[in-house]
């Protein structure tokens, strides 16, 4: 009776050994990721098919559309991002539409009012202006526009090509530097009366003409 108490409380530590063992190989792994840190560029809004009204001190400024909006108030400077390109169409105090601006991404820094324009940037006024470049920065707190790389400019007078520009914000008085094209002469217009400019710089001031809004490639 002794031998048969001792053999069953062996085979139970066996059992139980057994057991636990095999609880152990199959207990479940929680897979967590690792925590969202200040550091981490985490957009706080993703938006897509945007079309929009901005305001700027409670005045109607500029409508933007665009196919995707990120909005990142986490990374340094704080900033909206449009990486999949963006529309803009600005308007004066009487929510005229005064120009249009398109580029394939764009950076908005929020904090410091300046957009970074990447990408086969095209601007058109409704005064007749085109401008072509690969940049275009546009400082709100300065109310300008400039280019560091290659701008072609055309206008109903003139046409120019330089490789610095820089403007107002209704493009009325701009300026491009190391320039080469062809513009009217004022001491002799006509309609053959042309002048090549190169390695140099013109500074133009153009009247605005009658709001005729103009289409422009989206």
């Amino acid at each position: 009776m002794e031998v048969r108490l001792n053999i069953t409380h062996y085979l139970s530590l066996i059992l139980f050994s057994t057991l636990s063992v095999l609880c152990a190989c199959t207990e479940q792994k929680e897979h967590t990721a690792a925590a969202i840190n200040p550091q981490d560029s985490v957009s706080v809004m993703i938006s897509y098919g945007i079309n929009t009204l901005v305001s700027d001190s409670g005045v109607m400024k500029y409508r933007i559309v665009a196919e995707k909006w990120e909005v990142n108030e986490i990374k340094n400077p704080p900033r909206w991002y449009f990486p999949r390109g963006l529309f803009i169409e600005q308007f004066d105090e009487k929510f005229h539409v005064e120009t249009y601006i398109q580029a394939d991404t764009a950076y908005n820094y929020t904090q410091q009012k300046l957009w970074h324009l990447i990408g086969n940037v095209r601007v058109k006024t409704v005064d007749g202006m085109r401008f072509w470049s690969e940049e275009l920065w546009w400082d709100q707190n300065r109310h300008e526009l400039y280019s560091n790389l290659y701008s072609h400019v055309v206008t109903p007078e003139r046409e120019i090509e330089g490789a610095y520009f820089t403007s107002d914000e209704q493009m009325r008085h701009y300026k491009v530097t190391n320039t080469k094209g062809n513009f009217i002469r004022e001491e002799d217009k006509g309609p053959d009366s042309t002048a090549t400019a190169a390695d140099t710089t013109v500074t133009a001031k153009r009247s605005p003409a009658m709001p005729n809004l103009p289409k422009i490639k989206r």
